[in-house]
C-alpha cells in the first residue's frame, strides 16, 4: 500500500526558492515602506536574494516536500 501524499504549503512556495545545489532563497523585509528614509545602496542590497540559514533549511523541506 502506497504512503499518503504530502501537500506543499502554498505560503512557503510563493516565498522561497530552490537553488540548482538544493539550498533555499528568499527574499529580505524592510523593503516595503518608510523608503525615503533608507540610503539607495541599503535599497540596492535589500533587492538581492540571500540563502536562507541552516537552522531553517529543515522546516523547509517538510513544508515543500516537491521541489
Amino acid at each position: 500500500m502506497a504512503t499518503n501524499k504530502r501537500k506543499t504549503h502554498r505560503g512557503a512556495a510563493k516565498r522561497f526558492r530552490i537553488t540548482a545545489s538544493g539550498k533555499f532563497k528568499r527574499g529580505q523585509a524592510m523593503k516595503r515602506h518608510n523608503l525615503t528614509k533608507k540610503c539607495a545602496s541599503r535599497l540596492r542590497k535589500l533587492d538581492q536574494e540571500i540563502v536562507v540559514s541552516k537552522a531553517d533549511e529543515r522546516v523547509l523541506r517538510v513544508m515543500l516536500p516537491y521541489l
